[in-house]
């Protein structure tokens, strides 16, 4: 191992003096907690060479343009299909993270059609392959596309895996959840619920993949507008929560905030801002003050003031999410044009059109270059822009 220390002791050096005196103790090779830091670093940037830790290390800490950079030399340099399928996987991984939908969904492809000429039709390994074009056309709001490439991944899965296996049940979630994106709310609790009956067979009910599937449960009953449903189901899985992780774990910080959407769309708006507080606590307290989930935390605030008419208040902290965004985003993130959106809302709210349409502008430009024509998001941002038209 390399050199590692702990840090032993930290005191300042006197009352006046703004310098502190930090005592570091050398560790050794037998340290337990060490040890399996190192460990699951190794299995965090796992890959067949040096190079291709480097790469998956650099997307885990979002060094996209490195990792980039990194695998298009790998790629000229490939020798066999085998690695070009890995390179064009990893890159469909770097383009998603970017938000940059396309071309994710083409580099999966890509890495597809090599797999498909070497691996039989119900190859395990094709699952994964399926499973992640399917998240990026659900993602870009082409349920058809998702939902055939989840059902290719979830055939291949029920082939090779016992009935109660907990690959199957996140395959059941997936294809839930895009039943849910499309509005079918009974077949996105049918799937979400085999999803659950398996999690419940295979976890200890305190478990925190437990919590989740709970919390998916919840999303349909408040997409669907029954909110002591949604309720119900988003309190036991913040109960599970409570008791498996810290008290600012980042999963805690999310069901606050699930729970205060739901009080926000009941009209609650005290409520929903006391549990999107909670949420936002936690994440300023465990996330870099530039991470885009405490953008969103912003975006929550900013849209329960927006609800409420307290304008100035909603565009101070949309404005804060935005600044967010377009430090840590690339500069066609879908979820800028969210932001851009959400802005231009406040404006035409307060009667300011013009700012309105150029913010809505800027939303539209950036989903029109992102999503496809049909996606929701572009129809909604149209609608908006000629409603701010015809004042």
């Amino acid at each position: 191992m390399h050199t590692v220390f702990r840090i032993d002791e930290v005191r300042k050096l006197d009352k006046k003096s703004p310098l502190y005196q930090v005592n570091l103790k050398l560790t050794s090779d037998d340290d337990q907690q060490l040890r399996q830091l190192t460990d699951r670093i190794r299995e965090e940037s796992s890959g067949s060479t040096g190079w291709y830790r480097m790469g998956k290390l650099l997307l885990k800490i979002g060094q996209f343009d490195k990792a980039e950079e990194l695998y298009m030399a790998l790629l000229e340099q490939a020798s066999n299909d085998s690695d070009r399928a890995h390179i064009y996987h990893q890159l469909g991984w770097l383009k998603d993270d970017q938000g940059q939908y396309k071309e994710a969904a083409s580099f999966y492809e890509m890495s597809l059609k090599i797999e498909q000429q070497t691996l039989p039709e119900d190859h395990p390994s094709l699952a994964p392959t399926y499973n992640n074009i399917a998240l990026v056309y659900n993602k870009m709001g082409d349920y058809s596309k998702a939902l055939g490439f989840y059902e290719k991944s979830h055939k291949i899965l029920e082939k090779a895996l016992p009935p109660n296996h907990l690959s199957l049940a996140s395959s059941y979630n997936n294809i839930g959840q895009v039943y849910n994106n499309m509005g079918d709310y009974s077949k996105a609790l049918e799937f979400y619920e085999k999803d659950l009956e398996i999690t419940k067979k295979a976890l200890p009910p305190n478990h925190p993949d437990l919590a989740t599937s709970y919390s998916c449960i919840g999303q349909v009953y408040r997409n669907m507008g029954d909110y002591s449903k949604a309720l119900e189901f988003y309190e036991k899985s913040h109960q599970i929560y409570e008791k498996a992780l810290p008290s600012n774990h980042p999963h805690l910080a999310i069901s606050y905030g699930n729970i205060g959407q739901v009080y926000s769309n009941m009209g609650d708006y005290s409520k929903a801002l006391e549990f999107y507080e909670k949420s936002h606590q936690i994440f300023e307290k465990t996330l870099p003050p530039n991470h885009p989930d405490l953008a969103t935390s912003y975006t929550c605030i900013g849209q329960v003031y927006n609800d409420m008419g307290d304008y100035s208040k909603a565009l101070e902290f949309y404005e804060k999410a935005h600044k967010i965004f377009e430090n840590a985003l690339p500069p066609n993130h879908p979820s800028l044009a969210i932001s851009y959106g959400n802005i231009g809302e406040v404006y035409n709210n307060i009667g300011n059109y013009s700012k309105a349409l150029s913010f809505l502008e800027k939303a539209l430009t950036i989903q029109q270059k992102t999503l496809p024509p049909s996606h929701p998001h572009i129809k909604e941002t149209i609608r908006r822009i000629n409603n701010v038209k015809k004042v």
